[in-house]
């Protein structure tokens, strides 16, 4: 997988996706709003010179056109593509303030996850060689959880996105790969105000998700403990789910994300 296109590039999990790409000498297109913070992992990548940077909101879906086919060209194709972008904040449905920030996460996470692979798709088939692309979901969109109406709905939007996806290319050699993370150590968990339980370093994380990609898997939580839990939470009743969950930490509410 030489050729690596990856959103939300920046920091956290995007940025230990690129280091751990970088290392096993792929060639990168990093997207992000910040140029600065971009260029500074560039800077800090094994042959900077082979990644190209590009600085842009994944909600402007020309410019994000215009990225893809950039690096495509640049590099004569694309191997994996990671929709990693993505933005969370507590939301509360009774306040209308809250509205511009539930629409501002759906845009970020799910319609940009789209807009991310589609100009991707048919190159890819066309390649005729194994491609990936690659959703970021999370646990929380598994079940729902109190206080984050917009977060987890977004999530669960992008695991069902990934799955109608997958079973649209599953005659092509393009493999579509969910990962749910669990909680995982980078800024946007470290303003969490309550444990995590199975908190997870994000190189580990990353190195976790390269296999995971490598391989194909259609789907996969990470880590593994937190695979286990949202396995039994699938199983659990409403009226159970609702008793043990509903007075669950709520992630602040924060204005626009």
């Amino acid at each position: 997988m030489r050729r690596v296109f990856i959103t939300g590039a920046s920091s956290g999990i995007g940025a230990a996706l690129a280091r751990a790409y970088a290392a096993q000498g792929a060639s990168l297109g990093l997207v992000a709003r910040r140029a600065d913070l971009l260029e500074a992992l560039r800077a800090s990548l094994p042959r900077p010179e082979r990644h190209r940077c590009y600085a842009l909101d994944v909600t402007a879906h020309a410019a994000l056109a215009a990225a893809a086919q950039d690096f495509m060209a640049a590099h004569g194709g694309c191997d994996v593509v990671i929709a990693n972008a993505g933005v969370s904040a507590g939301t509360l449905t009774e306040h209308a303030e809250d509205l511009p920030v539930f629409q501002r996460i759906i845009d970020i996470n799910v319609t940009a996850t789209a807009a991310t692979f589609q100009p991707f798709v048919a190159a890819l088939k066309a390649q005729g060689s194994p491609a990936r692309l690659v959703g970021i979901a999370s646990v929380a969109g598994i079940r729902g959880l109190p206080g984050a109406e917009a977060y987890s709905a977004s999530k669960a939007a992008v695991i069902s996105y990934c799955e109608s996806l997958r079973l649209e290319l599953r005659a092509s050699p393009v493999k579509v790969v969910t990962i749910a993370p669990g909680y995982i150590d980078t800024p946007m968990t470290q303003k969490n105000a309550y444990p995590m339980p199975f908190l997870m370093p994000v190189e580990r994380f990353a190195a976790a998700a390269v296999r995971t990609i490598a391989a194909g898997h259609s789907y996969r939580v990470i880590p593994w403990q937190m695979g286990v839990v949202a396995k039994i939470l699938r199983l659990l009743p409403n009226a159970v789910y609702d008793a043990l969950f509903a007075r669950a930490p709520h992630k602040a509410r924060g204005g626009q994300p």
